[in-house]
């Protein structure tokens, strides 16, 4: 299950560009708000076999591994040697790649399509273009032009709307780093995409909890919790898989069996703590490429190693009539 609350922003604006305004009921719902980090790859890791194809997934992202796909062996690892060239720069630019060099570029990766979705955006929100995203411009995006005080004066919903305006500023704030209510794309992917930043963990309780917490006692009771994902038709029995779903708040959501979730029962519950996939895979090509057990790779040594970080369909397509010549 996964929450994307960045969703919730482009909804808005593609609805307002339709009908006049977003709709109040946007946003994620029911299971869909529990955050779980994607696998690098769904390739099996089986370097034993001399499949590399999650490393290559992992290293370089699921759509430019396809792209090395098509390299000639000379031109793979002409670009894996700019990419090594890379990682040392965006570190400590020592010559050497370390550990926490390309643990951080391998989450780099991972986060690609994170970034070409804000990328696709960006114009639609920085109207003025200087190059950031000011919270008037996205405010207007979003919602429309108002004088100030006359917020939705015009929409039946307005106390709706203004909740809605009032909470995308909160999350704005937050994002806004330095304070300056100018966003730049790191600030402004935080807003759109607050599940994947550490300084927008709180903002992302906080909103769950005031979607599910209608009796406004600061917790989320089980029947809140199960309104969010059903609602029973008059004289409707309720299904089995409702009946499971307080088991699994009693049993695995309600850590502190208090009856009710709170703050961090629902962080737990929607971003729950995983494992440090970058940093696992890095270990892993650090370990097997590390000839000279220093514990960093010079840039000889990944591209002696190359065909696991990158590999090309060209060496695959060898190494596979070879295969057959042998077999035969």
């Amino acid at each position: 299950m996964m929450w994307r609350p960045s969703l919730l922003l482009l909804l808005l604006l593609l609805r307002h560009r339709v009908q006049g305004k977003p709709s109040p009921d946007a946003g994620p719902h029911g299971q869909g708000r529990v955050h779980q980090a994607a696998p690098l790859s769904d390739a099996p890791h089986d370097d034993a076999h001399g499949n590399f194809q999650y490393d290559h997934e992992a290293f370089l992202g699921r759509e430019v591994a396809k792209e090395f796909d098509q390299l000639t062996p000379e031109e793979s690892q002409a670009r894996l040697g700019r990419i090594v060239d890379r990682m040392d720069r965006a570190g400590d630019g020592d010559g050497w790649v370390s550990l926490a060099e390309l643990r951080s570029w391998i989450a780099h990766t991972q986060q690609r399509h994170i970034r070409d979705s804000v990328s696709a955006a960006w114009d639609t929100y920085d109207t003025d273009r200087d190059g950031r995203v000011g919270w008037e411009e996205l405010r207007n995006a979003t919602y429309g032009h108002y004088a100030p005080g006359e917020e939705f004066h015009d929409l039946e919903d307005a106390e709706t709307y203004k909740k809605m305006l009032a909470r995308d500023e909160r999350r704005f704030r937050v994002a806004d780093q330095d304070g300056d209510s100018m966003a730049t794309r790191e600030e402004l992917t935080a807003f759109l995409h607050p599940e994947e930043f550490p300084h927008m963990r709180d903002i992302v309780i906080a909103e769950t909890l005031e979607d599910l917490d209608r009796n406004k006692d600061g917790y989320v009771q089980v029947e809140e919790y199960i309104a969010d994902l059903y609602t029973a038709e008059p004289g409707e029995e309720e299904p089995a898989w409702v009946q499971t779903e307080r088991q699994q708040f009693r049993d695995f959501r309600d850590l502190n069996k208090d009856g009710h979730l709170d703050g961090n029962e629902v962080g737990y519950w929607v971003l729950p703590p995983a494992q440090d996939q970058p940093l696992v895979e890095a270990n892993h090509l650090l370990h097997e490429s590390d000839t000279d057990k220093d514990g960093r790779l010079s840039k000889a040594e990944i591209l002696g190693n190359w065909n696991m970080f990158v590999g090309s369909q060209a060496t695959n397509y060898g190494e596979d009539l070879t295969r057959h010549h042998d077999e035969l």
